[in-house]
């Protein structure tokens, strides 16, 4: 299996799926199992997936200190895995709480960085959520069979409360979607979430080009965080699937393997370190 060492010595876990040029992919969660992503909706087909899991994730060492789980820290840890594949630039795609650790890399590292594909991000520097927009996403599903479990569980925070809201996370709550929940799941480390979350995001705008994916649908946390990523890089080009939730590539894969592929293309080939 594919490892790679990060600067404190952990041994990290990544997998390679696909053929075509590199793109390095971080996980949400924080600290979900990178599986969960499968092939990115059939992107695998025009690039070579780069799926890393954090450290703390999925088949990656715990670290000792939980410190080193925050997003702020592991941008170290994706600049170690670009040294470790040899490519003097990445196209780097991230999903959800993942964007954080990307952004911040890519503020870090902005020489290192060809393109930024941001998915369903959850903020610039946490969590950007607007509560009158992911109420108005949520209400528009008052029809639906599952909603009086779901909305009795909005606000509170243990597992099966979080279980029960899943459906807001879809466009449409099916058997294939649940199924693919279930498969998916994380579920990490009691003290990840709130180590994640406990770095101080660094100032600064993303100089290489952005795209920025959002579902329409997406009751988890909505289209406001974003926006809000979008406005904060000059270069950045938001799309919102209209009938997407949280993870567009399961729902809506044709429209976002083509909006990702138009973007990528756009750029120039693989960077290898020592090539032009």
């Amino acid at each position: 299996m594919p490892r790679y060492r990060a600067r404190d010595g952990l041994s990290l876990f990544y997998d390679v799926v696909g053929a075509g040029p590199p793109l390095v992919v971080l996980p949400g969660g924080p600290g979900m199992d990178v599986r969960y992503l499968g092939d990115l909706g059939g992107l695998a087909a025009t690039r070579t997936l780069i799926l890393a899991d954090a450290r703390g994730g999925g088949r990656s060492e715990v670290p000792p200190d939980p410190a080193t789980v925050s997003f702020t820290a592991q941008a170290g840890d994706v600049e170690a895995l670009r040294v470790h594949l040899g490519l003097a630039r990445i196209d780097l795609l991230a999903h959800s709480a993942g964007a954080l650790t990307a952004q911040e890399y890519a503020v870090r590292f902005p020489a290192r960085v060809r393109n930024l594909i941001l998915v369903t991000p959850i903020g610039r520097a946490g969590r950007d959520v607007d509560p009158a927009e992911l109420a108005g996403i949520r209400a528009a599903r008052s029809s639906e069979p599952w909603y009086p479990g779901a909305a009795a569980a909005v606000g509170d925070r243990s597992p099966f409360a979080q279980a029960r809201l899943v459906p807001f996370h879809w466009h449409r709550w099916s058997p294939a979607h649940r199924s693919h929940y279930v498969a998916a799941h994380g579920n990490p480390l009691r003290w990840y979430r709130e180590a994640f979350y406990s770095g101080t995001a660094r100032p600064g705008s993303v100089p290489a080009p952005v795209l920025v994916l959002a579902g329409a649908s997406d009751g988890m946390i909505g289209t406001a965080p974003a926006r809000v990523v979008a406005a904060a890089h000059p270069g950045a080009h938001l799309e919102i699937l209209a009938e997407s939730g949280h993870r567009p590539w399961a729902e809506q894969p044709v429209p976002f393997r083509s909006v990702i592929d138009t973007f990528l293309n756009a750029g120039v080939g693989v960077d290898r370190t020592g090539q032009s």
